[in-house]
């Protein structure tokens, strides 16, 4: 009989919209029902959380055409207590987009590249065409069709981790 796997999902919100893609990405997730799923906010989240994780879904917000400044403080904690011990671990990314997301998206994959971390899906990126002081600043509202793409990106993962396959 072999252990369950564990899932963990790292996210930073800052208006509501990457918030809404994980708890898609999670409900999808829990889905599948032998793989632990944890979510937890990227302050929160620690080298420890990442070792103990089989595969791992990441997910920000793009701010000034970069990952948000908690989700690097994330990284910046974890990097390198985590290097060299998580290789071959599957992981996709969430990017919540004010018109491009492309850059976040990039980052991750450097990092995840350093982690020796195996992507196995494209970056999952939902574009909400906030283009105004206002509009960037306002809650987000992510619309359904992305949300069952979030969800479908979290039952593929916890599938894929329950049937050995990645």
């Amino acid at each position: 009989m072999s252990a369950s796997k564990s899932l963990l999902i790292v996210y930073h919100s800052m208006t509501g919209g990457t918030r809404q893609m994980v708890e898609a990405a999670y409900a999808g997730a829990v889905r599948e029902g032998s793989v632990q799923v944890r979510l937890l906010h990227a302050a929160q989240a620690g080298p420890e959380d990442v070792l103990a994780a089989d595969g791992l879904i990441l997910a920000t917000p793009e701010n000034l055409a970069a990952i948000s400044g908690q989700f690097k403080d994330f990284f910046d904690r974890s990097y390198y207590a985590v290097l060299d011990h998580v290789n071959g671990r599957p992981y996709a990314s969430l990017i919540c987009a004010g018109s491009d997301g492309h850059n976040a998206a990039r980052q991750i994959e450097r990092i995840a590249t350093g982690w020796r971390l195996k992507a196995v899906a494209e970056p999952l990126i939902v574009c909400t065409h906030a283009q105004t002081t206002e509009a960037i600043l306002a809650p987000k509202h992510i619309g359904d069709d992305d949300l069952e793409r979030c969800r479908a990106l979290g039952e593929a993962m916890a599938t894929g981790l329950a049937l050995g396959v990645f």
